[in-house]
């Protein structure tokens, strides 16, 4: 232990993951569920706790994080699909802020763009405690899932502070690993990450760094179903245009209902709101055809926020492709170019976490998965004929096709948090 203790750091090692599943089938809720839903409405929420608003004083930092890392993400994906969690990577980061000192913590803090003159050190492990109680309220209609793991080697003493500080507002587990079997390590490892994610993602971790002592894992697993699913019956197969002269075949979904929208003029791009049941909502945006850069670079808070403000209810044809994507991301070479260099070098104080071993960290790696469909295996069972009036609708609906680049968010409405980030180039690529 004494030979492990001279290196110049031991590893840390960070696994997060986030899981988007589009639901199969509709759920109904009998009585009782109901009751329970009412009872447990955020409104309620709020009031039984006292209006604890923690949350809200963080959600601004983490949607500027969110957007600056898309942006950094959008710099190396070239024509790739992308697809992140900015939610589960900033709340895995702040976790390991809590055994950082001196400039490895402010680094991070800046990173995460948290700014220390508007709020203290104490208020964002109070804000990410709060999402982590609010996200995980098992009478949320929608299956929202997020936790954190330690997986620890059994020859490491953590500070009982910091085992202390990530289980009261991180809620994480701590696990004891024997690390020198580092083949059986990996196996427990990658059977609690496949467990959490319902067996989406298995076999991710392939080895360890021998140094490794610890590995901390953040995921984030969510299923939802629309408001309004699409009939599957009417789904059929279209062109998606990669760019002017290339095009795929994917499965379109069709729907013709009234939806939150909201035309851009100044970004050129449509806004189209689809909700999911319970308090998560996406947002599509689809910006004209060689409009896509101009709407990503003013990607910023303040533009969702005003989208979110200027959505009007109207009717329209609405057309979005089924698909399932995943995106994996080295986070390590991400964050060192958003200027995060200590924590991961031979400099880094991480000397919150453990009794005199220094440690750095190794690796942070991160793989989202989304599986986007018509929600409507049940649907199909029943009839529903619609009647509407004949009469002519001035101005006509307008007919917005998801068939070109576009992009996607997905808003926890009660914790005003983005759960998940991406741009979908092409609907019909194989998973990395």
């Amino acid at each position: 232990m004494f030979r492990r203790k001279m290196k110049s750091a031991l590893y840390l090692c960070l696994l997060i993951f986030g899981l988007q599943v589009q639901g199969q089938h509709k759920s109904n809720l009998n009585d009782e569920q109901q009751e329970q839903k009412i009872l447990h409405s955020p409104e309620g929420h709020y009031e039984a706790d006292g209006g604890n608003l923690a949350h809200v004083k963080i959600a601004p930092s983490n949607a500027d994080f969110a957007f600056r890392l898309y942006k950094q993400v959008r710099e190396e994906a070239g024509s790739k699909n992308i697809f992140f969690s900015p939610l589960s990577i900033s709340t895995a980061f702040a976790m390991l802020s809590l055994g950082a000192r001196t400039n490895t913590l402010s680094q991070l803090h800046k990173g995460l763009t948290f700014n220390l003159t508007e709020m203290e050190e104490q208020e964002i492990h109070e804000g990410f405690q709060r999402v982590l109680q609010l996200l995980n309220d098992p009478h949320r209609e929608v299956q929202l899932n997020m936790g954190n793991a330690l997986f620890i080697d059994d020859q490491l003493e953590l500070l009982q502070k910091f085992l202390d500080d990530v289980t009261n507002f991180y809620h994480s587990e701590a696990i004891s690993s024997n690390f020198q079997n580092s083949s059986q390590a990996t196996k427990e490892i990658n059977k609690y990450i496949a467990t959490k994610t319902r067996g989406k993602i298995v076999d991710f971790l392939k080895s360890l760094d021998p140094d490794t002592m610890i590995v901390l894992v953040n995921y984030i697993f969510f299923k939802g179903y629309w408001e309004k699913p699409f009939n599957n019956l009417a789904t059929r197969d279209e062109d998606f245009f990669l760019d002017a002269k290339n095009s795929v075949k994917v499965k379109m979904m069709h729907q013709n209902k009234v939806f939150n929208i909201h035309r851009d003029e100044t970004l050129s791009c449509w806004v189209v709101e689809i909700p999911y049941k319970g308090d998560v909502t996406s947002l599509f945006v689809l910006p004209d055809e060689g409009t896509m850069k101009q709407v990503e670079d003013a990607l910023l808070k303040e533009t969702v926020s005003t989208w979110m403000q200027s959505l009007e209810k109207r009717k329209i044809y609405l057309d979005l492709p089924k698909f399932s994507i995943s995106g994996s991301y080295d986070i390590k070479s991400l964050f060192e170019k958003m200027g995060v260099t200590e924590v991961f070098s031979d400099q880094a104080d991480l000397s919150g976490v453990a009794e005199s071993t220094l440690l750095k960290v190794s690796k942070a790696v991160h793989k989202a998965m989304v599986d986007v469909s018509e929600n409507g295996t049940e649907a199909a069972a029943v009839t529903v004929i619609e009647m509407v009036p004949m009469s002519a609708e001035f101005p006509p609906p307008p007919h917005i096709t998801f068939n070109r680049c576009f992009l996607m968010l997905i808003v926890d409405k009660i914790t005003h948090s983005i759960l998940f980030l991406g741009k979908i180039v092409n609907p019909a690529a194989k998973e990395d």
